[in-house]
């Protein structure tokens, strides 16, 4: 005799893979259609529009039909590893880069790039402390958690309908997204080096600047003596903003 949880749960599960596939799995028998239909349009409409809200140049790259096949095929195959709506997009995102094609080769880069904005808004992090007199060559540095130095290979900041290439250009799109003191997320271009730069002192924190246009130099085949003075320029304006700073508080 079968066990009425194993019943339950089997009946669940073929309800459930029908509602994410109603053209590939059939419904369990013994349902009615309409309602089930009904309950269908209604969950796929709900993480449709949640999702293009999310992402809304992305509707606008690939077009709103292409764009609802591209959800209908996420809800179809992928599993949900979270059960809160404000977490979804994220998901989304690592979905899309794991796929070995896309409606557009862009898309992936961009959606990363509508959703940096909406984590770094709901980040629960602090600013660094203002600083006036320290010196950012000479102690321990770090990067402030609401400053997020990206790197593109396509120009995310300018795609849309009207600008789709289907290749991307031969320089990478350097970004920084930050959220300032007054809460708005913001973003500002920066070059290829000053990504580096800055995803260097997040990643080992503690060195001094001096150190971190050291290590830059190196990685590029660059000239110590030619870096020296625009990139302390760099880390000074980065100390001013709020980019970056101490480590440890001077004494």
């Amino acid at each position: 005799m079968t066990d009425a949880p194993d019943t339950l749960r089997a009946q669940q599960h073929a309800f459930t893979a029908h509602l994410r596939d109603p053209q590939g799995v059939p419904p369990p028998a013994g349902l009615e259609s309409r309602r089930v239909a009904a309950y269908q349009r209604l969950l796929f409409n709900n993480l449709l529009g949640l999702l293009s809200n999310g992402f809304p140049v992305c509707v606008r790259l690939l077009g709103e039909p292409a764009w609802s096949g591209l959800v209908r095929h996420y809800f179809a195959t992928h599993r949900c590893q979270t059960p809160l709506f404000t977490e979804l997009a994220a998901e989304f995102v690592q979905w899309l880069q794991a796929q070995p094609q896309l409606p557009h080769p862009a898309l992936a880069e961009l959606a990363h790039y509508e959703w940096v904005e909406t984590a770094l808004y709901q980040l629960d992090a602090e600013p660094l402390p203002a600083q006036d007199d320290t010196d950012p060559l000479r102690v321990p540095l770090q990067r402030s958690p609401l400053a997020w130095p990206l790197l593109y290979q396509w120009p995310v900041h300018r795609l849309g309908a009207e600008d789709a290439p289907t290749e991307p250009p031969a320089e990478p799109t350097g970004l920084l997204v930050r959220r300032d003191a007054d809460g708005e997320v913001r973003f500002a271009a920066l070059s290829p080096l000053a990504v580096f730069l800055l995803s260097s002192i997040g990643e080992q924190p503690g060195l001094d600047g001096q150190a971190y246009l050291q290590r830059l130099a190196a990685a590029h085949g660059l000239a110590e003596d030619a870096l020296a003075e625009p990139g302390a320029a760099l880390l000074r304006q980065f100390l001013q903003a709020g980019v970056i700073g101490p480590l440890t508080a001077p004494p």
